[in-house]
């Protein structure tokens, strides 16, 4: 029997996919957790100034971070993945965050140890940033390159409800110590146990990730003999193109998460004045609505094509911010309204670029290269549709008014119209690409996977 007769077995598949989904969501939790925490102990503990503003803006630079280093990770794991395996990866990399996560929990604050504790601080974040860095790719493919290619918008969004579950528990393990704890508590020593709680869920992670097998098509690339010397050189060399016209796509969920995940929950304790606990809660139950959206939207795209729903779901995403903000600010207070404008956004639409996001970005790039190309793409862009997302949205509030945050929403819609004309040029090119034309945003070296993989992006 071949390697590929072999691959998309029922059990084997449901086995990798577990493991790829829970490892996933205990990465995210453990990069998340710093960016639920930013906002409302981090700036206060390990930043302190004059000034609330300047060291909330302190506290986000650390969280972006993460970000800034995700890339030198998604290289790094890329390249070994590429050439070695997806499996081995993905162990260390969950380990890696793991441990980074702990210790951040162990980390004196700035009154205990002066200036060494934020710099502790960043460099434990930086650790995150590389092992989340290697970790999205890795997870990704193992269910993409698992599936039977007709379902494979479906299998590989099942990985990314690890970010609806790892947010989910982040804010909501931050909730409810919030909630049990008075502030004195919860300041002094309560924040420090979501992070320690890292140490059991990594254990739980990589013992799942050691009996899962390779992937079958990255098999056949060992098999073959047709790695890649240097995947990153190759990525760049062959495929230019496709590599822009990822990132474009990526810019919209970055923006979007990053704006009701994070940045939302300062806002809303902040200026509309909603109690800490119930603003975590909003986020956590868009997050468990997200576990059900994600994966409707990855069928979605297997039965009406990849980049149309991401198009779609692009503009409609960006530029629903506009009535969300206005609901918050006209809310009269009222939880349940607040909530409706937080889930419906971020539980629902939000999915429709999610959850095709992960089958669209493999399918840019042959099984050689693709650890290292959807590793770059997703995190490369995080860098500036993520990591500054926070400041540049505190920025600009600042300077329309803490009332009038309609430059925020303005931002999320710029977003939303990147990310749509990107996935229009991916479908176009496809269709030229499969007509026979030329290769899709890239060299010649592209057409083949056109062909072979594009099936799905014909029409927007």
């Amino acid at each position: 029997m071949t390697t590929r007769q072999a691959a998309p077995g029922g059990g084997g598949l449901g086995r990798v996919v577990t493991a790829a989904l829970i490892g996933a969501t205990i990465e995210w939790y453990d990069f998340f957790l710093y960016g639920v925490v930013a906002g409302i102990v981090l700036n206060k503990l390990y930043f302190p100034a004059d000034d609330p503003l300047v060291s909330t803006l302190l506290a986000y630079s650390t969280f972006a971070v993460g970000f800034v280093t995700r890339p030198l990770g998604g290289v790094i794991f890329g390249h070994f993945g590429d050439r070695i395996g997806r499996k081995s990866m993905l162990v260390i990399t969950l380990m890696l965050m793991g441990v980074a996560t702990f210790l951040i929990g162990l980390v004196p604050t700035y009154a205990q140890i002066g200036v060494a504790a934020p710099v502790l601080l960043l460099l434990l974040r930086i650790v995150q940033g590389i092992g989340l860095g290697g970790e999205w790719g890795g997870a990704v493919l193992m269910a993409f390159e698992y599936a039977p290619p007709e379902k494979r918008g479906l299998y590989a969004s099942i990985p990314q409800i690890g970010l609806a579950l790892g947010l989910c528990l982040a804010s909501g393990v931050v909730a409810a110590l919030s909630y049990g704890l008075d502030d004195a508590q919860f300041l002094a020593w309560g924040w420090r146990l979501a992070f320690l709680l890292s140490a059991v869920l990594v254990a739980v992670g990589a013992y799942i990730r050691l009996n899962v097998m390779e992937t079958p098509e990255f098999a056949q690339v060992k098999e073959t003999n047709r790695e890649a010397a240097i995947p990153f050189v190759s990525m760049m060399r062959d495929f230019p193109g496709n590599v822009i016209a990822g990132m474009g796509a990526r810019t919209i969920d970055g923006v979007f998460f990053n704006i009701f995940a994070v940045f939302s929950i300062g806002y809303l304790t902040g200026t509309v004045g909603v109690p800490r606990t119930q603003a975590l809660l909003g986020v956590t139950a868009a997050a468990l609505l997200l576990c059900l959206t994600i994966p409707m939207a990855g069928w979605l795209s297997d039965r009406l094509g990849r980049t149309r729903v991401y198009a779609w779901g692009s503009l409609l995403t960006g530029f629903s911010a506009f009535p969300a903000f206005w609901i918050f600010l006209n809310s009269g207070g009222s939880t349940g309204t607040i909530w409706l404008a937080l889930i419906v956004p971020f539980g629902i639409l939000y999915a429709s670029v999610y959850g095709p996001e992960a089958a669209l970005f493999s399918e840019l790039f042959p099984a050689r290269v693709r650890y290292t190309g959807i590793s770059f793409v997703y995190q490369f862009s995080g860098i500036f549709a993520s990591g500054l997302t926070p400041i540049i949205a505190t920025a600009l509030l600042q300077y329309s008014g803490a009332d009038r945050p309609w430059l925020v929403c303005a931002y999320c819609a710029f977003a939303g119209l990147v990310s749509a004309g990107s996935a229009i040029w991916i479908g176009r090119a496809a269709r030229r690409g499969a007509a026979g034309e030329h290769a899709p945003l890239g060299s010649g070296a592209s057409l083949p996977l056109v062909r072979r993989t594009f099936h799905n992006t014909e029409q927007v």
